[in-house]
């Protein structure tokens, strides 16, 4: 495959091309990784080094990636990242969503510049608007002085808005303005902002299905998803488990190593939490375990613990539908947490704002009796 002679900061015609394209517009180029299979003998990707102290990152962050799969989409990340597309980031969560993103960055022409990062699912509903677009002195109490938001601190650069479902539908319409190039007003200003910046969005929920059910605009999607790129789960990718356990055990204990039994246990395991349920297994393991020698049972998979996901699901009765079984494990997991919403979200793995919009549906009696039983 011959390198691509479009100009720089434009996108390959290749990717233009309509047979890449759905019927929404948004362009899946990432499902169709084996049309990239073919890198080019100079690309970076072969330098890639994923063990060692010579450890390829992106950002600070490392990337230890060894499957043909994680290093196709690095190849396709290489080659749209040039352009200065939107990209929206798929995937479930601790797949690796952060690391693609940090890498669109690193090989983009906006490398040099800014790159800020920021989970829309942690700022507080009522700090959103000015964060992402700063304030003016006295705009409201305790404005002392004039701050500059997200936008204005990653002029020239990258901005990476983390769990974008989680952005409430006022901020969606502001947020899309500003994606189509529209200055805008700081939080109490009198003077519009015009900033160049490059977003990176990305999600574990299912857009598509918001949009339908009116709980994300379908215009921003559109506008957010000019490039998509979906990050398999790490079962989809078993090359990749063993040189991130061993990447998270020499972070832990750099003597320790696993046995057979302990990588066929690794190999073995279905990892519904992906790369951060791993990294949690081979740390506690690598801490609790007397010996250097890491054996099998030392990782204890699957075995459900207090106020584990796994034991809750056990315990939770079977409903006729995906709706009442998703109420009767949220409300189980709260009166576990005695009521307690941040300890409930955290071990539901979702954000507290969802966790809070979805006990609103359930009503404050459904609630109230949980918690007291």
């Amino acid at each position: 495959m011959s390198r691509c002679q479009s100009p720089a900061g434009t996108l390959c015609p290749k990717a233009l091309d309509p047979r890449h394209y759905g019927q929404s517009g948004i362009c899946v180029l990432v499902l169709n990784l084996s049309y990239y299979s073919d890198a080019h003998s100079n690309s970076r990707k072969a330098d890639i080094v994923v063990t060692g102290p010579q450890l390829t990152t992106f950002l600070g962050m490392p990337a230890v990636v060894s499957s043909p799969l994680m290093r196709k989409l690095l190849d396709l990340v290489e080659r749209i990242a040039q352009s200065n597309a939107s990209v929206l980031i798929t995937g479930e969560s601790g797949s690796g969503k952060e690391l693609i993103a940090r890498a669109v960055h690193h090989y983009s022409l906006r490398c040099s510049k800014p790159w800020v990062d920021v989970s829309c699912a942690a700022l507080p509903e009522n700090l959103v608007e000015s964060e992402l677009f700063g304030y003016e002195k006295g705009a409201f109490s305790g404005a002392d002085s004039p701050k500059q938001g997200l936008f204005e601190l990653a002029n020239h650069g990258t901005l990476f808005l983390d769990e974008i479902g989680e952005l409430e539908p006022r901020m969606q319409v502001k947020l899309l303005r500003v994606l189509d190039g529209v200055a805008y007003y700081r939080l109490g200003g009198v003077r519009k902002v015009t900033v160049d910046v490059r977003v990176v969005a990305a999600t574990n929920q299912n857009l598509e299905q918001m949009v339908r059910t009116g709980d994300f605009r379908g215009d921003l999607y559109h506008r957010l998803g000019q490039i998509c790129l979906h990050v398999p789960p790490l079962r989809e990718r078993a090359d990749d488990i063993m040189p991130l356990a061993d990447h998270f055990l020499k972070q832990s204990n750099p003597r320790s190593f696993f046995s057979a039994g302990a990588q066929a246990e690794l190999q073995r395991y279905s990892w519904p939490g992906n790369i951060r349920e791993l990294r949690n297994a081979v740390t506690k393991a690598a801490v609790l375990t007397l010996d250097l020698e890491i054996r099998g049972e030392d990782l204890m998979l699957g075995q459900p613990g207090p106020g584990s996901m796994m034991g809750l699901a056990e315990a939770v009765s079977n409903p006729a539908n995906l709706d009442g079984m998703e109420k009767t494990t949220i409300l189980k997991v709260l009166a576990q947490t005695n009521g307690h919403q941040q300890k409930a979200a955290e071990l539901l793995g979702i954000s507290r704002r969802t966790l809070s919009r979805k006990l609103k549906l359930y009503g404050r009696e459904a609630v109230r009796q949980t918690c007291a039983s």
